[in-house]
């Protein structure tokens, strides 16, 4: 391969703020695997954040990559995964796994997309050091025939339609708004962007919770909500304690732990078939390797509110953050009909063609 831009490249980050701030270039925060692809004729590299590669794992995007894109190119975007007009990030998970047989009939059956929302390299000349007005310019015109796996991310500079994006895109799966200032170089591993997500809070169930890693204080609380039938299904974890606090969440939580986990709504975690009908909170993934996920039962009684940015299916989609008791909340009344709905968006309409990839 032989590229002006060539891996390994940290892609450029984004720091969190709560508004959406002026005078920017503004896009959709696309929830999928953030990626840059390197082509140089028929060599595909695609790499991940944190440098991996991700090519054996969306086989159908390289075949795209060759069809769609200039030449010779580097491409910074989102791999996503849509269908029925949203994303689905849950989805896109299971592509990281180890049987190349299975990513094959996943591929075929359920194909990948890719976002590109900036243009690093083409032909010869490297576009790190052009501010991001040039890029995008840029990426407009070297992707004006592409389609239809490989999109331009819809923009504006229009902060007023950036935050009717921000409410309406939610619906169709998307994490947010990306800002971008204009006049930037690209900025590899530097946080000169912003990004603004979705923040709600829910009242929730403490049913237990996991040591720390290292063994003192409470390392994440394991968090429930009733369903329609009463169930209390295992919505997701609450960390990022400091180190007292953790001590301190032990000797709080202490009282309600309970000898024989036998009468606990989740006390089926043990048995691996109960996994097969839903995701227990001590259940193995390809994720967690071999991470002791075990966990302390507690009689589940005590409510606390958390913050969270979205919901991926029935479940929190990334860490929560405690925020308080609530000792005024009793633990039946946690539910999911609490939860903020997103108005629906088809995000065909968002990708369909003809729309102006900036506005």
């Amino acid at each position: 391969m032989d590229l002006p831009v060539l891996p390994p490249l940290d892609p450029m980050l984004a720091k969190a703020v709560a508004e959406i701030p002026a005078g920017m270039h503004y896009e959709a925060k696309w929830d999928g695997f953030r990626a840059l692809v390197f082509r140089d004729g028929d060599e595909v590299e695609v790499a991940s954040r944190t440098g991996k590669s991700l090519a054996r794992y969306f086989p159908e995007l390289l075949d795209a990559f060759r069809a769609e894109l200039p030449g010779r190119c580097v491409l910074d975007g989102e791999i996503v995964l849509a269908h029925d007009g949203r994303l689905h990030f849950e989805e896109l998970q299971e592509r990281i796994h180890p049987a190349a047989s299975r990513v094959r009939r996943l591929a075929a059956e359920n194909p990948a997309s890719f976002i590109a929302f900036d243009l690093l390299a083409l032909g010869d000349a490297s576009l790190l050091a052009r501010p991001l007005a040039e890029r995008r310019t840029a990426l407009v015109a070297a992707l004006a025939g592409a389609g239809p796996w490989v999109h331009t991310a819809p923009a504006t500079r229009d902060r007023e339609l950036a935050r009717q994006w921000f409410t309406e895109f939610e619906g169709a799966g998307l994490d947010g708004i990306m800002a971008k200032p204009l006049d930037d170089p690209y900025r590899p591993g530097v946080r000169s962007m912003f990004k603004i997500k979705h923040g709600r809070t829910a009242d929730c169930v403490v049913a237990g919770y996991r040591l720390h890693k290292d063994g003192q204080g409470v390392g994440s609380l394991l968090l429930g909500l009733h369903d329609a039938a009463g169930a209390l299904q295992h919505v997701g974890v609450c960390a990022s304690f400091t180190a007292a606090r953790r001590r301190e969440l032990a000797a709080e939580l202490a009282p309600l732990v309970l000898a024989d986990p036998a009468g606990h709504p989740w006390a089926a975690w043990t048995d691996g078939a109960a996994h097969e009908a839903g995701r227990m909170p001590g259940a193995p993934s390809r994720w967690s390797g071999g991470k002791d996920a075990q966990w302390v039962a507690l009689r589940p009684e005590r409510v606390c509110e958390v913050a969270y940015d979205h919901m991926e299916g029935t479940r929190f989609r990334h860490t929560t953050r405690f925020r308080r008791w609530r000792p005024d909340r009793s633990a039946r009344s946690c539910d999911y009909s609490q939860l903020e709905e997103p108005v629906g968006f088809d995000l065909a309409q968002l990708l369909a063609e003809g729309v102006s990839p900036d506005r």
